[in-house]
């Protein structure tokens, strides 16, 4: 017969696999919440200062961190501070606790990323409540999580192949007619059939790419601890990065005279890989679908508490409806223009700014153009 302490644990399911790290120098409070958390079926881990916590946070991954703040040199802000800049720890729950709860230092910590504040003296009950609503919204977000992979990966699965077929098909049917006509084909009717080759196999390769790229964002955004080393990325000095990308662009489009470049040195929050993926979608956007001859802009500037990226063009511009709709796998009015990839396009520039704390925003009426503008959040200091 199960006893009633076994059944408890069985109980409890998942917590019973939890693993919490205490930090705090009074050994009698880490042995009283050793022994409480252990009745629950928790693992625990004590360190008995600031450093020894760190280390043990590092080498363990706990799934919560319990801490005091009032600790000698290393206090609890500072081991909070130091977890929260380094990827594989900047996720996990941090629960601060202090006998000096005030409104200043609650505050203060809740800037530094704390979770939730534990006030000393505190009961069991109260221990045994802050953990488990910290544990169980931890496991909120990871349900959601998994529950945007499996929508993204049905819409994957439904849209890839339709959206693989426009250009394979202009692969294969001029290789066809190269391998059935070529003794008939004038030099330059095969030089024009390899370019149509290698331009649909270009459209090909980035139409996978940005499937690709689609769906490791999600499955960054899927796990905070990503989202965390994600940010921690930065361009220091992305003027000449922008010429660069843009200039390529438009040179690909045939209209490098219409580009305006307006262009400030100031570091942005972002790899400079993942920036360049930024530039080059709504660049690409705004030469895709305005006229050639009709002017697009582009300026990075400084403006109050960050950096903004703005693309403006003169071309037909967006509805208000299909601003709403720009999502993964949308194409707008696609049998009037045939143009690819734009909903995954700007899908993947404003998902890689969500992730990297900025907005991305489209101002736009029916053929007047578009203003793109994508703000990034000031570059912490070290």
């Amino acid at each position: 017969m199960v006893c009633k302490r076994a059944r408890h644990l069985l109980h409890l399911g998942t917590l019973t696999l939890k693993k919490i790290l205490v930090i705090d120098d009074e050994e009698w409070l880490r042995e009283m919440m050793q022994l409480a958390l252990r009745q629950r079926g928790f693992e625990v881990i004590e360190a008995s200062n600031g450093t020894d916590g760190i280390e043990k946070a590092r080498k363990e991954l706990p799934d919560l961190i319990l801490c005091d703040i009032n600790m000698g040199k290393v206090d609890g802000y500072l081991t909070l501070s130091a977890l929260r800049v380094e990827a594989p720890t900047a996720a996990i729950p941090f629960i601060l606790m202090t006998g000096l709860a005030d409104s200043a230092s609650m505050r203060h910590g809740m800037e530094l990323g704390a979770d939730d504040y534990l006030p000393k003296p505190f009961t069991t009950e109260a221990l045994y409540a802050a953990v488990d609503a910290r544990l169980k919204k931890s496991q909120t977000v990871r349900d959601e999580a998994e529950r945007k992979l499996a929508y993204l990966r049905d819409n994957i699965s439904l849209m890839l192949p339709h959206e693989l077929r426009t250009p394979l098909n202009g692969i294969l049917s001029n290789a066809e007619l190269l391998a059935h006509s070529s003794a008939t084909l004038k030099p330059e009717e095969i030089a024009e059939i390899g370019q149509e080759i290698h331009k649909s196999s270009e459209r090909l390769e980035r139409l996978v790419e940005n499937f690709l790229i689609c769906a490791q964002l999600e499955l960054i955004a899927a796990d905070p601890k990503n989202v965390s080393a994600l940010r921690i990325g930065k361009t220091e000095q992305p003027a000449q990065l922008v010429k660069k990308n843009v200039l390529s662009q438009a040179m690909q489009a045939e209209r490098v005279s219409d580009l305006i470049i307006e262009v400030t040195d100031i570091p942005v929050p972002m790899s400079e890989g993942y920036f360049s993926k930024v530039v080059n979608e709504l660049v690409n956007n705004a030469l895709k679908f305005s006229e050639a001859g009709s002017s697009v802009k582009v300026k990075l500037a400084e403006i109050f508490n960050g950096v903004a990226l703005v693309v403006s063009d003169k071309g037909r511009g967006f509805s208000p409806d299909q601003i709403a709709r720009i999502g993964a796998y949308i194409q707008f009015e696609r049998k009037k223009q045939e143009q690819q990839g734009l909903g995954l396009g700007l899908t993947i520039a404003k998902r890689l700014m969500e992730l990297h704390g900025g907005t991305l925003s489209i101002e736009s009426e029916k053929g007047q153009g578009a203003t793109v503008t994508a703000k990034f959040p000031k570059v912490r200091e070290n």
